[in-house]
């Protein structure tokens, strides 16, 4: 798994590029920081939909929360929240993809 680092999104002025803040999504899956204001972007760029899933290692009362899961279609971005709900002990979200073909990634923080 990568660890994946933050792009900070300034308030004044925000990120210009998004393409070249992103990296390739580890076929291993990665890890992100979870916080307010994080999210992972994701951009598809190959011709089949891919589908991200974000662990959620916690319970309520005993029982699972469900992991999230986003389908990005093939040639679209998508845009998950990475709340302290997904975060492990580290204080990092488990990140799996069902295929990383042309698949680029990365930690947006807002306000940062």
């Amino acid at each position: 798994m990568a660890a994946l680092t933050i792009t900070p999104v300034p308030l004044a002025g925000g990120v210009a590029d998004l393409a070249a803040a992103g990296v390739a999504a580890a076929a291993g899956g990665d890890t992100a920081p979870c916080g307010p204001g994080r999210f992972l972007w994701v951009q598809n760029g190959d011709a089949a939909p891919h589908t991200v899933t974000i662990v959620t290692p916690g319970a309520v009362s005993g029982l699972a929360i469900a992991d999230a899961t986003l389908t990005v279609a093939a040639g679209k971005v998508g845009l998950i929240p990475l709340p302290r709900l997904f975060a492990n002990s580290q204080g990092r979200a488990a990140i799996t993809y069902n295929g990383v073909t042309l698949v680029k990634v990365a930690v947006l923080e807002l306000g940062a």
